[in-house]
């Protein structure tokens, strides 16, 4: 087997299909259930949900791609919380999305290891065929440099950029997918707006030297941190589809749920400080934070495993979303509006109902304004989601628009609260907020190691309500 075999499906007809096909008859399925179920066969149409998810699951799996990363996102998207019981299945189902998929086989690893590297391969004293992770570019295996440096070595899979390309061009591909989404959300999905800065974002996930070059500039924004962890790129052994960089410990999303309530708070905190510290001292933000990305520590620690999804954001705007987001919390809704307006999110033309405006605030910043610190729940996390998705009684996506800049936001928040709930955490989200904008003094002890990090590296705060960029 050499590399030009492909391990994912390629093609407008051989992509579409499979997913179209299924969605086709899992559509007659559901009507036979119904039936079978008012005809007393109780749980009929419970049993098909959880027969239809496990099919999806397994096609957006070997489908790799754009098609898998959008099962991951879909399944922190907690449609119980909005109401919508009938997804729960799905988002079960999607989840091991996070973590694991099929895995290409050894000899195909190797070809591709060859092609790539040549006499590069060398460098390996130790390889391990069986892979760590398997994700939608590319998957993880262990190895050990003959200098003694233990490493992660990610090898994308063959054919996945071309597959990606034809996911991005596929409009029935992507209309088939957004049905889907649709069933999580209760709401018609207008992917145009999006469509442009996606594409961009994904595209670059493919390119492994991009992924280096993000890497590397976390870890130069991140050296020295006392609790966040980045790996160091191995520029010798990485090529555009291989991507070689030292190895992170530490447990894993399902290991790291079982560990004691104390720590899962810890790592919690941990991770809403990475998710937040980039676009406050770098203007850059890791959008890609599911739990499958991250290393969880006994020390407290939390390290980053993947940047292949990175938005930078120009200054003005990123100054816009902090100053939006704290207008938000402190209840300043005209500040807010005229934040909102300035982005693009609402239209100056066509403004907002004031009590739509209040709710959608409201909703958005429930957990910062809630009694601190918040335990997450399902129910915690159902405010932010109707701010994003809506409800049956108000949408909020038809008064608002997505810009470029900001299209990745809803899914920062989603993963956030994903994350956070799955750990059952207590976090004080708003001092947290707050010390790291610069405006008001640390409250817990990953803040003040944060803020004494942060004078040591003579960074600047992220914002200051007298100082407009």
């Amino acid at each position: 087997m050499t590399p030009s075999d492909n391990v994912v499906p390629r093609g407008r007809v051989r992509r579409t299909m499979p997913l179209a096909g299924f969605t086709a008859r899992a559509a007659g399925g559901r009507l036979v259930a119904g039936l079978r179920e008012r005809a007393g066969d109780s749980g009929a149409v419970e049993r098909f949900h959880e027969r239809t998810a496990e099919r999806y699951t397994e096609l957006l799996g070997h489908s790799k791609g754009a098609l898998m990363k959008a099962g991951q996102i879909l399944s922190m998207v907690d449609a119980e919380a909005i109401g919508n019981t009938g997804f729960a299945p799905y988002q079960k189902a999607l989840a091991r999305l996070q973590t694991a998929a099929p895995p290409m086989p050894a000899d195909l690893v190797r070809a591709v290891l060859r092609d790539e590297l040549g006499s590069g391969i060398e460098c390996f004293a130790e390889f391990e065929d069986a892979p760590i992770a398997a994700a939608s570019v590319g998957q993880v295996h262990r190895a050990v440099l003959c200098d003694g440096r233990v490493v992660a070595v990610k090898i994308q899979y063959p054919g996945v950029a071309q597959a990606i390309r034809d996911d991005l061009a596929n409009t029935e591909l992507l209309i088939t997918f957004m049905r889907l989404g649709a069933a999580a959300t209760g709401m018609t999905i207008d992917i145009r707006a999006m469509a442009d800065e996606i594409s961009a974002r994904i595209t670059e996930e493919v390119d492994y030297r991009h992924e280096a070059a993000m890497i590397t500039a976390f870890a130069d924004l991140l050296r020295g941190h006392p609790f966040i962890r980045v790996p160091e790129v191995v520029p010798e052994a990485s090529t555009g589809r291989v991507l070689t960089m030292t190895y992170l410990e530490g447990m894993d999303w399902a290991a790291a749920q079982q560990a004691d309530q104390d720590l899962r708070n810890t790592w919690a905190e941990v991770i809403f400080r990475f998710i937040n510290t980039g676009s406050r001292h770098g203007n850059i933000s890791q959008v890609d934070p599911h739990p499958g990305n991250f290393r969880f520590n006994p020390d407290g620690t939390v390290g980053c495993l993947d940047f292949g999804c990175v938005q930078t954001f120009p200054e003005r705007a990123r100054w816009l979303f902090l100053a939006s987001m704290h207008a938000g919390m402190e209840g300043r809704y005209q500040d807010c509006r005229d934040h909102m307006t300035e982005m693009g999110l609402i239209s100056a033309e066509k403004p907002l109902e004031e009590q739509d405006l209040r709710r959608i605030i409201s909703d958005m910043t429930r957990a910062t304004s809630a009694p601190q610190p918040v335990t997450y729940t399902s129910d915690t996390a159902a405010g932010s989601l109707r701010a994003l998705f809506g409800d049956q009684n108000f949408l909020p996506a038809g008064q608002m628009t997505v810009t470029r800049e900001f299209v990745f936001l809803p899914r920062l928040q989603i993963a956030f609260d994903h994350i956070a709930t799955g750990l059952r955490a207590t976090v004080p989200v708003r001092s947290i907020l707050e010390d790291l904008s610069g405006i008001a003094e640390p409250t817990t002890e990953l803040g003040k190691l944060h803020h004494a990090w942060v004078r040591e590296r003579g960074l600047p705060c992220g914002l200051d309500h007298h100082d407009q960029p």
